[in-house]
């Protein structure tokens, strides 16, 4: 391959779906979050007949809003829980089959898996809503992991892995109208700014991200023939302003890493530095409105709680924090491997 060819490699998409690729990888800690459920927490059996809000049922378990949150829309896709006017209640499904003293009662067949470390590490994220650590490394926070530069590689690289695909269905689908100049919050390795930037020849923009990543996407963003039209700006995102003269803004996979305080200070933040008429483009996996579906991207969130401050997030949770820091929503689209986009204009 030609080093020319990898930039029109970016404005061409795959010819195949390769979604049932991405779910193995995506929904593989699932299985570990029904089994801290039913063994760990003994989820079930202490439910019982009671009808209950999410608070109360925060407070009978002890533990965490974050995760709970995860587990509650797993058992409602999967009918052992049903929601009836903001209340939970056991289905007859987990009645037969996940409360203890049942005649069909299943624990004793998960029993095994209990001493798997991703389950003892889902424990812990209930009991005290921080993550876990990510893949047995030894800082417990993969975002304190990330100060560290072999780790930074290694992570930066499999999110990379994942974004010609994941960028260029973004950028193909998105509508950016006359705007000209983006700002990449968060960026990585810079794969989706380069993705855009193929895509749409007459924009320019920056990746913003701190060490050692910005170095990494100083060289992908090179290697890949486009540090002619990206740039990028060294800065923290929590600590830092962003840059004004962007009209767009974009958070791809940023968003899902962090709580609600935390979502609120990134929007505040690129809301200071837009002007009106601006583009902000959230781009992950969202939950539908209910937040009981769709499977592969309830699932996708088990390993985002366990392993980060956030977890997947619906357009109902988003919309109110972008609304209260001046965005109005445009639109929602598709794009691949069951992520989409969603799209606010600065009002």
């Amino acid at each position: 391959m030609k080093p020319g060819d990898i930039h029109r490699d970016l404005a061409i998409g795959p010819k195949t779906d390769p979604a049932s690729i991405y779910r193995y990888r995506d929904g593989i800690f699932a299985a570990d979050l029904l089994t801290t459920a039913i063994l760990e927490l003994d989820f079930f059996t202490r439910f019982g007949d009671a009808s209950l809000k999410k608070e109360e049922i925060a407070t009978l378990f002890n533990c965490h809003p974050r995760p709970l949150d995860v587990l509650l829309s797993l058992c409602l896709y999967h009918g052992y829980l049903e929601r009836t006017n903001g209340e939970f209640k056991l289905t007859t499904l987990a009645k037969e089959h996940l409360i203890k003293g049942s005649t069909f009662y299943i624990g004793g067949y998960f029993a095994s898996l209990s001493e798997r470390p991703v389950v003892q590490g889902m424990l812990k994220v209930f009991q005290t809503g921080k993550p876990a650590n990510w893949g047995g490394y030894e800082e417990e926070d993969w975002h304190d992991a990330m100060e560290d530069k072999e780790f930074a590689e290694q992570f930066t690289a499999a999110m990379d892995a994942r974004g010609p695909c994941l960028g260029h269905a973004l950028a193909s689908r998105v509508n950016l109208g006359n705007r000209t100049r983006f700002l990449d919050i968060g960026g990585g390795s810079g794969i989706y700014a380069c993705c855009l930037a193929a895509s749409h020849p007459g924009l320019t923009g920056d990746v913003v991200e701190k060490a050692p990543v910005n170095e990494i996407a100083r060289r992908k963003i090179r290697e890949r023939g486009f540090s002619n039209r990206i740039g990028v700006i060294t800065a923290d995102m929590f600590e830092d302003s962003f840059p004004e003269g962007y009209d767009i803004h974009l958070l791809s996979n940023v968003l899902h890493d962090w709580d609600f305080p935390e979502i609120h200070r990134i929007v505040a933040a690129s809301a200071k530095s837009l002007k009106k008429g601006s583009l902000l483009i959230a781009h992950e996996a969202f939950l539908n409105d209910d937040k009981d579906g769709p499977l592969p991207v309830i699932e996708y969130s088990a390993i985002l709680m366990h392993a980060t401050q956030g977890r997947c997030y619906s357009l109902t949770d988003l919309e109110p924090i972008f609304k209260e820091h001046g965005f109005q929503f445009i639109e929602r689209f598709d794009t691949a491997a069951d992520r989409s986009a969603l799209i606010f204009e600065r009002s």
